[in-house]
């Protein structure tokens, strides 16, 4: 499963601020929708509004233009006939007015059926104005009662109420419209507020997650650093800056532990490089001594017994000479002297010094058939010192009448070399930094065995390493150049 990859702070602000500028838009448009709906709204309302008063006011000059007719019929009044037309211009006025403000066809309509019925009324009263004075009483009394009042008039009272009831109607309607736009704009309100609650909870929660708890733990971290707990680790959590920086820091410690463990192991080598050659100084002359006496006691003369002892005081001696050889070889650097040599030459030349110790455990050793193309361009001396050390291990770890298989394989630029036993196995995973040279399972071991096996691997170019076999034993891989260059120099490889 891939992992997720952290993102940045730029890109988190980038988004936070996008976030926030669509709040912002989104509040502006449903402001400003609800604003525009607003005016809409007003504006037809008023209009509505002046529409009916129009009408009212039609209706007014109607009943005054009925009046000044009686009063021109009844009493006579001279200047009825002129207030009667200035009330005439007056309706006509407000029918301008109101064709222009009706809006629609049911609207137009009844403005249209208005005006009409007002025209009857016109033509009606004026013929009534003019032959007031000629008409008989019955007939003029009839014209006035019945005809205008109870029909044109009624008529007009009729088409005026249903105009009025009709934008009455559409002032309840938008009245509704109103009430819907209003819970429609707490809604949009409610819509910015609720993401903007969201995103503010969203934010402290990205703030403690991705900034603050990885910043403490990064603090946390150098702290304990600080103090000297370099496998401490800052978790690389959080945005990709702060993964980043936790990283480093990790790398920091990893460097700084390395470096640890290089100086005290340059100091503890040192310190051994400095004491070792006393030591073996003082330790191999006397060696020689007992040595030379003991091959020059062992005469033919002695009994079985105490020929027996003196050739275990020789082996002892031969024995701490090796291990002296040994601790040199290993606190020196190790210097490759590369030429062509034979594979199977080298692993005889391993085997040869131990042949004593394979006997006495009646160990076979398994060998691959001679082949004159299995050639190496590489420090024979070096990897027979290796490969001796790497036998020498398995040879004690197996068990009476066992076998060692040793196989190799070489290819155009590479050289692979198993050796396999059968004994009890590694009791450890050997670590080729160790700052020690490593236990022993050897009563009188020194350990210096297989780290000596790393570094020769290691200047030869090449890598070991040690696996558990199936039934039980162990398995040991040497991979190694098949070539490697010439030094500069003329340099000597180091004996036992």
């Amino acid at each position: 499963m891939a992992q997720h990859k952290p993102k940045s702070l730029k890109q988190l602000l980038l988004t936070h601020e996008l976030i926030f500028v669509l709040l912002i838009v989104l509040a502006g448009v449903a402001g400003a929708a609800g604003i525009h709906f607003w005016q809409q709204a007003s504006h037809e309302s008023l209009r509505i509004n002046r529409l009916i008063q129009e009408i009212q006011q039609t209706r007014g000059d109607l009943y005054r233009q009925m009046k000044e007719l009686f009063d021109a019929y009844f009493l006579d009044d001279p200047l009825a006939r002129e207030e009667y037309d200035g009330y005439t211009r007056s309706v006509e006025h407000h029918f301008s007015e109101l064709r222009g403000m009706a809006v629609g066809s049911e609207e137009l309509d009844a403005v249209a059926r208005l005006e009409q019925s007002y025209r009857d009324f016109l033509r009606e009263t004026g013929d009534v104005l003019h032959r007031h004075s000629e008409m008989p009483s019955d007939e003029l009394r009839k014209a006035l009662n019945t005809d205008l009042e109870s029909g044109i008039f009624s008529r007009y009272e009729a088409i005026s109420a249903h105009a009025e009831r009709l934008l009455t109607q559409k002032q309840q309607e938008l009245q509704k419209r109103l009430e819907d736009a209003n819970r429609t704009a707490i809604t949009l309100l409610i819509i910015p507020i609720g993401l903007a609650t969201l995103l503010l909870m969203f934010s402290r929660l990205f703030l403690k997650r991705a900034i603050v708890r990885p910043i403490s733990d990064i603090l946390h971290a150098t702290m304990e650093i600080s103090a000297g707990r370099l496998e401490h680790k800052a978790p690389t959590e959080g945005a990709a800056e702060l993964a980043t920086l936790a990283g480093s820091i990790n790398r920091m410690a990893n460097d700084l532990a390395r470096s640890q463990e290089a100086l005290v192991r340059s100091e503890k080598q040192a310190a051994q490089g400095a004491l070792v050659p006393m030591l073996a100084h003082n330790i191999r002359n006397p060696l020689a001594s007992i040595r030379a006496t003991a091959q020059v006691a062992d005469t033919p003369e002695l009994d079985a017994e105490t020929r027996d002892a003196l050739k275990d005081i020789i082996s002892a001696v031969d024995r701490l000479e090796r291990w002296t050889g040994a601790m040199l070889a290993y606190l020196h650097p190790l210097k490759p002297q590369p030429k062509s040599c034979s594979l199977q030459s080298v692993i005889q030349g391993a085997l040869m010094p131990l042949q004593q110790k394979l006997r006495e455990k009646s160990i076979t050793v398994e060998l691959q058939p001679a082949n004159d193309k299995d050639t190496a361009i590489l420090d024979e001396h070096l990897l027979e010192q290796a490969l001796y050390n790497l036998l020498m291990n398995a040879i004690d770890a197996s068990s009476a009448d066992s076998a060692i298989s040793i196989t190799h394989a070489i290819s155009h630029e590479r050289i692979e070399i198993q050796i396999a036993d059968r004994g009890a196995g590694m009791p450890f995973k050997p670590d080729p930094g160790a700052l020690s040279p490593g236990p022993s399972t050897k009563r009188f071991g020194t350990g210096l065995g297989i780290p000596f096996a790393f570094k020769a691997c290691e200047a030869l170019g090449g890598s070991l390493a040690f696996h558990p076999r199936e039934g039980g034993g162990t398995l040991v891989l040497l991979d190694l150049p098949r070539r490697i260059e010439q030094p500069d120099s003329s340099r000597a490889s180091p004996g036992f």
